[in-house]
């Protein structure tokens, strides 16, 4: 996703002792031997919070692979809303009443939720999930061997999508996307010009909130720094109201004061049907998107990466963001482990690859355009391979920014009080939520 992201209620972390105490007593997987395809029958509740998108589908086709594999194991897929989908999975966690199996993004997120998500590494096999790209990231301590909570869907990319033939037609390259700000606001100036909306924002793909999702522009933001030190953010060791960094998100912002976006950013809910129409030249997304824009735009839509540093890009946000993971008060452990054991199963990523996105294991690839286009970034032009910011800061701090960098962007907010309320957020937490480990 994932997504990818929500305002969340706050929930005190349990010690990973006290979780995997409180897991320890659930069924192995040892499948049952019966005539039903080798597991006891029963019927399991998948909650996602993909909507319409190529998520979904993958989703949906993987769970009918799965029942055909298995004859007596149903799984009733629920979809769920996307802007208070953890709200709905926390509470029904704390009723024991929710899913068995459960759609959660990866990096602090799991950490965070990980008192309702159950460890896998005694119910599916670990050499299988040690195949999957960043599988670091979902798990505690971002360490496999303590315990790997979620297993991943899908390589997940950040990043931009633009319309070729409106480069096109303001007189720009198609083929030659600006690499720095200073290239970025002179094509954006040339479309604006031309009568064209450089940039369409909005809730996008995902719908995660009320306006648009500020933190895929975040990570390229950041990338001014390596990804190592992305953890000084954690730490608090780099400050948001660091001079470096606001002089960053000035420049960002800049863009909504320079008439290169909508104005209505913060209320628009059709930004996905206005980059389609052709009534901007680029939007902001992530790979989840390739396949809708592929079938609806054709060969006139490219990908890019924001181009939001003083000296030619080099770094990609390339990271396992989402996937599936099983509640600690399912029922149907043995069922559910099944399924994720299918998940991380070669058999499975041609599935994922057909529905449009980019199979997490190592060795599968796509025949998607646009997703070897932006695979190629790192493979084969040495970009830095980055997380997603979101999932490698503080939840709480997610949050926050999430409000106050959409009213930034804006013009409701100045930037210097968005990233002071960040930064005030970031110092409320705990010293040991801003330590040298991952919590």
């Amino acid at each position: 996703m994932h997504d990818r992201r929500l305002t969340l209620i706050a929930a005190g972390l349990l010690i990973v002792g006290a979780v995997l105490q409180g897991c320890a007593a659930g069924p192995t997987a040892s499948p049952s031997s019966t005539p039903g395809g080798g597991l006891e029958p029963a019927t399991l509740t998948l909650w996602h919070n993909y909507g319409t998108e190529a998520n979904a589908v993958a989703t949906e086709n993987l769970v009918k692979a799965f029942e055909a594999k298995y004859p007596g194991v149903k799984i009733e897929v629920v979809s769920q809303p996307a802007d208070n989908y953890f709200d709905l999975l926390q509470a029904a966690a704390i009723s024991r009443t929710g899913p068995d199996l459960a759609t959660q993004w990866t990096g602090l997120f799991d950490l965070k939720y990980q008192s309702y998500l159950q460890p896998l590494n005694d119910l599916v096999p670990l050499a299988e999930l040690k195949k999957l790209k960043g599988i670091e990231y979902s798990s505690l301590n971002f360490k496999p061997d303590d315990g790997v909570l979620v297993v991943p869907l899908e390589v997940q990319f950040y990043n931009g999508f633009y319309n070729k033939d409106l480069f096109t037609k303001a007189g720009l390259d198609p083929e030659k996307f600006p690499t720095t700000w200073d290239e970025l606001f002179a094509a954006s100036k040339k479309l604006k010009d031309a009568g064209i909306t450089p940039f369409v924002y909005g809730t996008g793909g995902q719908a995660l909130g009320g306006g648009f999702y500020p933190w895929y522009d975040v990570s390229y933001l950041m990338m001014g720094i390596p990804p190592a030190d992305w953890k000084k953010l954690y730490t608090g060791e780099l400050a948001w109201t660091d001079p470096s960094v606001k002089a960053q998100f000035d420049k960002w912002v800049s863009l909504f004061t320079q008439g290169y976006t909508n104005q209505d950013v913060l209320t628009n809910s059709t930004s996905i049907a206005q980059f389609e129409a052709g009534e901007a030249a680029m939007t902001m997304e992530g790979t989840w998107q390739i396949a809708e824009f592929q079938k609806e735009l054709g060969d006139k839509v490219g990908v890019f990466l924001p181009p939001f540093v003083d000296q030619p890009l080099k770094g990609v946000v390339e990271y396992s963001g989402d996937g599936f993971a099983m509640t600690t008060y399912s029922q149907h452990k043995t069922q559910a482990a099944a399924f994720l054991a299918f998940l991380a199963s070669d058999e499975a990523q041609p599935i994922v690859a057909a529905s449009g996105l980019i199979p997490a294991k190592e060795g599968f690839g796509t025949d998607s355009r646009m997703a070897k286009d932006l695979l190629a970034f790192a493979a084969e032009k040495g970009f830095t391979r980055y997380p997603m910011i979101d999932n490698v800061i503080q939840p709480e701090v997610g949050d926050a920014g999430t409000k106050v960098l959409n009213a930034a962007f804006g013009g409701s907010m100045s930037v210097a009080d968005a990233l002071k309320n960040m930064q005030e957020t970031l110092m409320a937490l705990p010293a040991d939520r801003r330590g040298s480990e991952y919590k």
